[in-house]
């Protein structure tokens, strides 16, 4: 049973996506009512790795996030959980907790994106505490007035970010779950 239990809700990835202005893929999280969304901009390789293991494509060799795994079972530890614990200086952190062969529960710092993609590799539940899903919406609602003629879309409040999201067809939407 996993320790991310109380202040935390747990999410799924809900998408895989482009930022339209700055190609910069997108995973977000949603909670199971699909009220609740966090989008966390990622590198290339993360998105990669999230989408070969969403689409169910078995690289011939293992890839990053594979490899943890396997070493991680090789090793006698389970990975019980991942969660998105801080929101920092714009920087989200996260925590893998791995049951380790003897027992013994450990939490190991991670990206959020490495963490997911452990976690969907795995089928462990991906929480995110309530106070980042709190900082984050804060954060979006005090830059949500754009500055330049561009909106970031960073920087757009829980309830802007629902509606374009609404407004996008499904060809932004790769990995749409």
């Amino acid at each position: 049973m996993s320790g991310f239990k109380d202040d935390f809700i747990q999410m799924s990835v809900g998408a895989l996506t482009l930022d339209p202005t700055t190609k910069t893929p997108i995973v977000v999280l949603r909670d199971a009512d699909n009220k609740l969304n966090l989008p966390i901009w990622i590198g290339l390789l993360e998105a990669a790795s999230m989408a070969t293991e969403l689409e169910g494509v078995k690289p011939q060799r293992p890839m990053t996030h594979d490899l943890m795994r396997n070493l991680m079972t090789e090793l006698g530890g389970k990975v019980e959980a991942v969660a998105v614990t801080e929101l920092r200086d714009n920087t989200y952190y996260a925590l893998i907790e791995i049951k380790t062969q003897d027992g013994k529960t450990i939490y190991v710092d991670s990206r959020p994106s490495d963490a997911i993609s452990l976690a969907l590799r795995t089928k462990s539940p991906i929480y995110v505490a309530k106070k980042v899903l709190e900082a984050s919406s804060e954060l979006q609602q005090v830059a949500s007035e754009p500055t330049t003629s561009e909106q970031n879309l960073a920087s757009v409040s829980r309830d802007k970010w629902a509606e374009i999201l609404e407004k996008m067809s499904p060809e932004d939407f790769k990995y749409k779950m």
